[in-house]
């Protein structure tokens, strides 16, 4: 028995460019026996096990210190800590339990974050048929090193980079790794150093499947070494892109940490130098620094977003994290893949084209352009049906559904033709069985077959492109007959075949002849039948939701693995390609994005269409777009997306289709593959933004009436209308339930008729914070009115003229709710007045300032007392008066708020 040579091995840097014996020998291995156990072991301490780099695993408890890094939540707990350190310790320990609350919902709902690299190293957990000391052996892929021989199989799953020795029609399913729709076919000749990841037909790469055939290859690379190795890298290095609501919260809370700051600072220190008592005016300045902090704020928002991701499920969006959500909404850009998201991923013959004429697909079968139907009785297309069948590897049963079968979809696709005109193709292959094939080749773009045929000849069929096929006819078959085949008869055909590629067709050319000799040459003599169109058809529901798309805004843009041709016919068959945006580019034209004038740059972002892409190119376009102010949503379906996906603003795998690595990497999951599904999370994550500036408007001017009455009665010398624990009892209980309201709202239903938000428009202009002072304005003037009355006009008690103040300000806030309308509707019947979950927390919220006044225990913390029949009277009169100048002043006059 051959012994493996013990010398060291040496992978080949470019293994596709080597022939097999060269990679052989450099491996140092020897085909017919493989490995020694010595060697493999050798090897796996020398390159290590073939397993994908392990990511840290993040722990629950890093995913709980990631919600405590909020400003709103640390300025919370600044705020709790102050309270402890004066010993006020039920303050304190209120504003920890908000901070609790919210901590937990954020655990809960991203307890399952991304964990791309995760779902990679799952790809390694298969087991793969290697040669070793001569014998065949079943491994786990892990155990795979550079020098193995692997026996290869259909449907078996790569388990490294390999090179191939031996190929019987042999083809792969690289799709989720190239892009590339179609299965490839593999050979093991050399090529050139030049030749692209997705045309290295001698190479089979880890993650990708056998469809079809049998051969063996040796591993030249494993681990992160591999192709699959290298995009992991790539998803790895690819940074997280924190999203526009986050980037809105945060630069929200820096500027609420300075008001604060600066508030609490101003009163502290005019009322030490007015000469007033300093732990006074400390515990004034930290009941002004609650009262700026809308506590209920993160608790609101990650709620509100919480629905939205409960409603997109049920609208076959799975979001995998809270704030892609609102994310959705924002997105100006959707760059989505060809196959199976623009088109069903079914190919399916929709023209033939004999000497006789056209003949179209219809939904009743084929017919003339006369609308004559068609049969097998017609001599020239019964040849062209046969030819397809016959010069064919793939199997499909009888009446099977469009796309159904196994092998090559292009030759499912000529099968099913023949079937449903009635061919009977089991019959015609045991009549003529095959004697001989001439696999596909790449270079001439051809593939033959040898049947045996009754008269005791054979039958030569032959299919590839057309213009291989038209260099090797002399004739073609008319009505009468082969007949000679010219240059001016091969010049009308082609320009056949240039307008059918132009309606976005592939286009097959068939051929045939007799032979006596199964030796003979299959390229020579051939008469031509016609030309075959395949077509992929797009899916029913894009065009209407791309118009969508343009209605509200948001730019489509392809980015495809396949052909330019392909990707612009399909795109102009969905209305993605149209006279403003036609072009499309390669992969390999855009170069370093970086070295773009602006008017490259300029078209680029132009483009509607990029074909050849590979995953680096995919991130460069990404942060082209995102540099120029979109937000960009990316779908995906295969292992070579999910480093886009995880780069771009919202990624979005598919369900149906996609792979565990696309969907670990995404951010949001599509549960039916549906493009139109993408629109529907749109609109939904527009109306749950529009909520959110809702509550956060409404927050925000309840707080400022709190600050405003706080800061007035304390320069002007005034009773206190509202304590620090008063404050914070408003603002985690009255304000927080109207809020959840709010957020809970079905939203405008013409949100989807309006541009995108700006990327960075926060979530308060500067017209909502003139409406929020206002408001602020008149809500504070009335409780500091209301307090005088009390005092003064009515006589009560200190005591109950701050309670007074205290429940004028929670009914005011109450009532304020309804001022948040949205402009233009109706004053009884609105957004709000149809939302019943506003009527519920004003409901409960009544309960609970009752509670306040007069529940032993809680009236006692809030330092709450009765206050009277007069008492309540003035609330409900001044808690309306804000909402009644509301709903004149604003609405009148502006129709918004």
């Amino acid at each position: 028995m051959k012994t493996t040579p013990q010398l060291k091995p040496s992978v080949p840097d470019a293994p596709w460019t080597l022939s097999a014996e060269a990679t052989l020998d450099g491996l140092r291995v020897v085909p017919e026996t493989g490995l020694e156990l010595r060697e493999v072991s050798d090897r796996l301490r020398l390159y290590g096990p073939n397993a994908l780099q392990q990511a840290k695993h993040t722990a629950w408890w890093e995913i709980l210190l990631r919600q405590f890094k909020s400003l709103i939540v640390i300025l919370l707990a600044v705020a709790a800590g102050v309270s402890l350190a004066f010993g006020d310790w039920l303050e304190g320990g209120a504003i920890g339990l908000v901070i609790f609350f919210n901590a937990a919902i954020g655990l809960i709902t991203e307890l399952r974050a991304v964990r791309s690299m995760e779902a990679l190293q799952r790809l390694s957990r298969v087991r793969t048929k290697v040669r070793r000391v001569g014998q065949l052996a079943e491994i786990p892929a892990e155990g795979v090193v550079p020098g193995d021989v692997v026996i290869l199989e259909a449907g078996d799953l790569i388990a490294a980079d390999l090179r191939i020795l031996t190929a019987s029609k042999l083809q792969t399913d690289e799709s989720a790794l190239t892009g590339e729709s179609l299965p490839v076919s593999k050979r093991d000749d050399a090529l050139s150093a030049e030749t692209p990841l997705a045309e290295r037909t001698n190479l089979l790469f880890k993650g990708t499947t056998i469809t079809r055939g049998s051969g063996e290859a040796v591993v030249v690379a494993t681990g992160m070494s591999t192709e699959l190795g290298k995009i992991s890298a790539l998803l790895e290095s690819a940074e997280q892109e924190a999203t526009p609501l986050e980037r809105r919260l945060d630069r929200l809370g820096r500027m609420l940490l300075w008001v604060t700051l600066v508030i609490a600072a101003a009163i502290a220190g005019l009322g030490i130098l007015s000469g007033k008592d300093l732990f006074l005016m400390i515990e004034t300045s930290i009941a002004l620094a609650v009262a700026a902090i809308p506590e209920g704020l993160p608790i609101v928002a990650t709620l509100a977003l919480a629905r939205g991701m409960w409603r997109m499920a049920q609208r076959n969006a799975v979001i995998r994290k809270l704030s892609a959500v609102e994310t959705l909404g924002a997105a100006s850009i959707i760059c989505t893949d060809k196959t199976g998201t623009l088109t069903e991923n079914r190919m399916a013959v929709a023209r033939f084209v004999l000497a006789s004429g056209a003949i179209e697909s219809s939904e009743d079968g084929f017919r003339m352009p006369d609308g004559k139907a068609v049969t097998l009785d017609d001599p020239l297309l019964r040849a062209a049906l046969e030819v397809g069948v016959l010069c064919n590897n793939a199997s499909a049963a009888p009446g099977m559904e469009a796309g159904g079968g196994v092998g090559d979809p292009l030759e499912i696709a000529l099968i099913g033709a023949a079937d449903g005109l009635g061919l009977d193709v089991a019959d015609l292959r045991t009549r003529h069985p095959e004697v001989r094939e001439d696999a596909f080749d790449p270079d001439t773009q051809r593939m033959a077959t040898f049947q045996e045929a009754p008269e005791g000849d054979l039958y030569v069929t032959v299919k590839g492109s057309p213009e291989s096929i038209l260099e090797i006819c002399t004739q073609v078959l008319t009505g009468n007959g082969p007949e000679p085949l010219d240059a001016d008869a091969k010049a009308r055909w082609m320009e056949t075949e240039h307008a059918m590629a132009e309606q976005g067709f592939r286009v097959l050319g068939l051929a045939s002849k007799r032979v006596q000799d199964p030796e003979a040459p299959a390229y020579e003599d051939l008469v031509l039948l016609g030309w075959v169109a395949l077509a992929d058809p797009p899916r029913s529901d894009v065009r209407d939701a791309i118009e969508r798309c343009r209605i509200a805004g948001i730019e489509v843009v392809m980015v495809t693995g396949d052909q330019p041709a392909t990707g612009k016919s399909i795109g102009e068959a969905v209305g993605l390609v149209d006279d403003r945006r036609s072009d499309a580019v390669r992969g390999a034209e855009l170069g370093e994005l970086k070295d773009r004038t602006d008017t490259e740059r300029r078209r680029l972002l132009e483009t509607p269409v990029f074909a050849r892409v590979s995953p680096k190119q995919k991130l460069d376009l990404i942060a082209l777009y995102q540099e120029d102010g979109r937000v960009v949503a990316m779908t995906g379906d295969g292992v070579n997306d999910a480093p886009a996906l995880k780069k771009a603003d919202i990624g979005v795998a598919m369900g149906l289709r996609g792979t565990q690595v696309a969907q670990e990497a995404a951010d949001m999951v599509l549960k039916d593959d549906a493009f139109s599904t993408i629109v529907e999370a749109v609109a939904q994550g527009r109306a749950i933004f529009a909520n959110i500036r809702k509550f956060v408007v409404y927050l925000l001017s309840c707080n400022v009436s709190e600050i405003l009455a706080v800061a007035v009665a304390s320069f002007a010398g005034l009773p206190m209308p509202l304590l620090p624990l008063q404050i914070l009892f408003l603002n985690l209980v009255t304000d927080v339930f109207p809020a959840l309201a709010l957020g809970a709202g079905e939203g405008d239903p013409n949100a989807m008729t309006r541009p995108p938000r700006p990327a960075d428009e926060p979530i308060v202009a500067a017209r909502h914070w003139r409406t929020i002072g206002l408001y602020g304005l008149l809500i504070a003037t009335v409780v500091l009115g209301v307090l005088l009355f009390s005092i003064h006009a009515l006589g009560l008690t200190e005591a109950q003229g701050t309670t007074i103040a205290f429940l004028t300000l929670a009914f005011a806030q109450l009532w304020h709710v309804f001022n948040m309308r949205d402009p233009g509707s109706g004053f009884a019947r609105n957004d709000i007045t149809k939302n019943r979950y506003v009527w519920g927390a004003l409901g409960l919220c009544t309960v609970l300032l009752t509670a306040a006044v007069y529940l032993p225990g809680l009236s006692t913390a809030l330092k709450t007392v009765d206050p009277g029949l007069r008492g309540w009277l003035v609330v409900l009169v001044g808690s309306l008066i804000p909402w009644a100048l509301g709903q004149v002043l604003f609405f009148r006059r502006t129709g918004s708020p």
